[in-house]
């Protein structure tokens, strides 16, 4: 059996994991959900990129966990990629669901243009509205609980470059590629897909598979502890 921390993307937090975290642990893995600083119930906590990498390595070295499968969601695979060369011999593999992957030097931002967004809503990435949500498999029931659930995100930790010690592609890794959030994963993904310890699952839904194919997704995850 694995330990898994599961960690979502921008404005949400360990809530988010509810309908993955169930069947996980009734197939006898140990789940950790894990809300990142100045997010959900954690919002006004301050927070930049390296906060976010010390939030997932603390997690993992606080309950002394070990065959860890680190699950990073959109952003938040920055900082679990970066968490998941931090712990060393406790990672059994990481796994990236429709995530951006850290490169070191750059951030987040370098690839979205959000810093005048940030810059314009007080230092924070307004939350998500139902229009983005729009396409992604979702039905309204679901794309209101991510509406209503969603935090500004703290923009520091989307413009602080991602550090990293080694090559990302020397980590056992999973992608998850969400087909109808473009069946392009981007260049990054791309090259660290053609080293031999990173492998591709396809999956036909949206940006957030833990609401819109849970079953499936927590099936996928399982499999990555193997």
């Amino acid at each position: 059996m694995a330990n898994y921390v599961l960690v979502a993307g921008a404005w949400l937090g360990s809530w988010a994991w509810e309908a993955v975290a169930a069947p996980l642990r009734a197939a006898g893995h140990e789940v950790h959900p894990l809300t990142l600083s100045g997010l959900a119930e954690r919002s006004g906590e301050p927070a930049g990129q390296q906060t976010h990498v010390r939030d997932v390595v603390d997690e993992v070295e606080r309950l002394d966990l070990r065959d860890v499968v680190l699950v990073g969601h959109s952003y938040s695979g920055i900082p679990v990629g970066q968490a998941a060369e931090r712990i060393g011999d406790r990672l059994r593999r990481v796994v990236f669901v429709d995530a951006n992957v850290p490169v070191d030097g750059r951030s987040f931002s370098d690839g979205w243009p959000v810093a005048d967004e940030i810059a314009a809503h007080d230092g924070f990435w307004p939350p998500l509205t139902a229009g983005d949500c729009a396409g992604q498999g979702l039905d309204e029931e679901q794309i209101s609980r991510i509406v209503r659930g969603a935090t500004p995100h703290p923009g520091a930790t989307l413009t602080e470059p991602a550090e990293l010690k080694g090559p990302l592609s020397e980590l056992p890794a999973l992608y998850v590629k969400c087909l109808l959030d473009g069946e392009d994963p981007g260049p990054a993904v791309t090259a660290l897909l053609e080293g031999e310890r990173w492998t591709l699952v396809r999956v036909d839904t949206g940006h957030w598979p833990m609401f819109s194919q849970p079953a499936e997704l927590a099936r996928i995850l399982a499999g990555a502890a193997g």
